[in-house]
């Protein structure tokens, strides 16, 4: 499947915005993604796979928050980083 990486995470990814991997959960994919670009994972995920407090993922168009629920067969993934201030 496609996952689409925000700006912030591009160094990564060696400056891809889109990339594919495989898995049956959300981090399922991310540990695909973790294990093509080491260190991936844990900017998003903490090490309890706890989605990070600025990070928000998008499995088609319904926002995920649920690492371990099941992904629909061909949803993209967005990855979008949330952006904060004052």
């Amino acid at each position: 499947m496609k996952v689409f990486v925000p700006t912030q995470l591009r160094d990564y990814t060696s400056g891809q915005s889109e990339v594919t991997a495989e898995g049956a959960t959300l981090l399922a994919v991310l540990a695909d993604l973790d294990r093509q670009f080491p260190g991936f994972k844990f900017r998003v995920v903490d090490e309890h796979d706890r989605v990070r407090r600025h990070i928000i993922f998008f499995v088609g168009e319904d926002r995920e928050e649920d690492v371990q629920k099941p992904l629909r067969s061909g949803a993209d993934i967005t990855i979008v980083g949330a952006l904060s201030g004052g």
